[in-house]
């Protein structure tokens, strides 16, 4: 898929995956892009956890409230965030977060599955716990998770405000 064709078709899915497993090349392809995002001074904050092993999905699934889309998730990528300082006293781990994010949330759509970013929703004692399930050491943070699979009823992209409504050339709002 096209780079501009991905990123017009990338929605959230929050629904029930099929259960169909997905090669660990693919979820290498996916990590990979996330690595590959910028990260502030290059401190390259963010590691990656790939979770396929089905019972540490349901038990990843069971903290989240038993969300469908971790439940019948056929893998997991959760973001772990190194909160040292890069720059003076400034950490960049939240935009190196969200730079991978995005990156592989584009490579889990051009390759055709569907996830959907969840972060607010795991912040505090459940990404405690989920840290806990992976073994992720206590001066570490989980941030993002991104359940991932072939959707069951694919969706579509939120209607988008136009360029014109966000965008304007050398003043805002002219």
């Amino acid at each position: 898929m096209e780079l501009f064709e991905t990123i017009v078709k990338r929605y959230s899915y929050r629904g029930v995956f099929l259960d169909k497993k997905i090669p660990q090349a693919d979820l290498r392809k996916i990590v990979q892009a996330g690595i590959d995002a910028p990260t502030g001074c290059n401190a390259q904050s963010v590691s990656f956890v790939i979770v396929d092993d089905p019972s540490t999905i349901q038990a990843i699934a069971k903290e989240t409230g038993d969300k469908q889309v971790c439940k019948t998730a056929q893998a997991m990528i959760v973001c772990v965030c190194d909160k040292t300082l890069a720059y003076g006293n400034l950490s960049f781990f939240i935009e190196d977060c969200a730079a991978a994010t995005q990156n592989m949330l584009l490579a889990i759509t051009a390759l055709g599955y569907a996830t959907v970013w969840i972060d607010g929703a795991i912040r505090g004692t459940v990404a405690a716990k989920i840290a806990e399930i992976i073994s992720v050491p206590k001066d570490k943070e989980v941030r993002i998770l991104l359940p991932i699979g072939v959707p069951e009823t694919p969706g579509k992209p939120n209607v988008k405000k136009t360029f014109e409504q966000r965008a304007w050339f050398n003043r805002y709002g002219d």
